[in-house]
């Protein structure tokens, strides 16, 4: 029962059926028989698991046992504290009310990979990073959150599910690798 850890590059998507023009885990996972356990949308990057065993995949991705999943979020403009409470603390997206969640303002990370295509950049706006950790995830809610405080989303990195973290278990854009299920333990 292989757990495997892929950091999946900006504008591939999270499925092994092939797709006319767009890249799909099937070109760069030659593993059999495994599939996604959770999702990351064309538009983001990082840490993706996957595995051929359906109990672990339940287990990894049912919204009561969810793991915490870290993202990395370049935004555009510096949220000052009271956006980061608003963040924080639940926030009524329409549809849904997200649980509260921790967001703290970071420096840019150095061991991060260089964005192809680069974000977009415009003279004069700045842009901050953040480190958002979820205990659910729901679709493109980070983007949607960010949006909703005043701070659209410009790139978007997982870079931890659980116990298992880019720092932990370093790979860049297309690169994989097995890990044992204990491993999403945190120690």
């Amino acid at each position: 029962m292989p757990l495997i850890l892929f950091n999946k590059p900006f504008q591939v998507l999270c499925q092994f059926s092939p797709q006319a023009e767009r890249e799909t885990l099937a070109d760069y996972v030659k593993v059999p028989n495994v599939y996604p356990a959770g999702r990351l949308d064309a538009d983001s990057e990082g840490l993706l698991l996957l595995t051929d065993d359906g109990k672990l995949q339940h287990d990894i991705a049912h919204p009561d046992r969810k793991e915490a999943k870290v993202y990395l979020v370049q935004v555009e403009g510096v949220p000052d504290a009271a956006a980061l409470a608003r963040l924080q603390a639940p926030l009524n997206l329409g549809d849904f009310i997200t649980k509260p969640c921790q967001a703290v303002r970071i420096a840019e990370p150095g061991w991060l990979w260089p964005r192809k295509p680069p974000i977009r950049s415009r003279a004069g706006v700045p842009t901050a990073w953040l480190a958002i950790t979820l205990h659910e995830g729901k679709n493109r809610q980070v983007r949607r959150m960010t949006a909703a405080i005043g701070h659209p989303t410009l790139r978007l990195v997982r870079s931890a599910i659980g116990g298992i973290s880019l720092a932990s278990h370093p790979l860049l854009p297309g690169e994989w690798m097995e890990v044992s299920p204990k491993d999403l333990r945190p120690a």
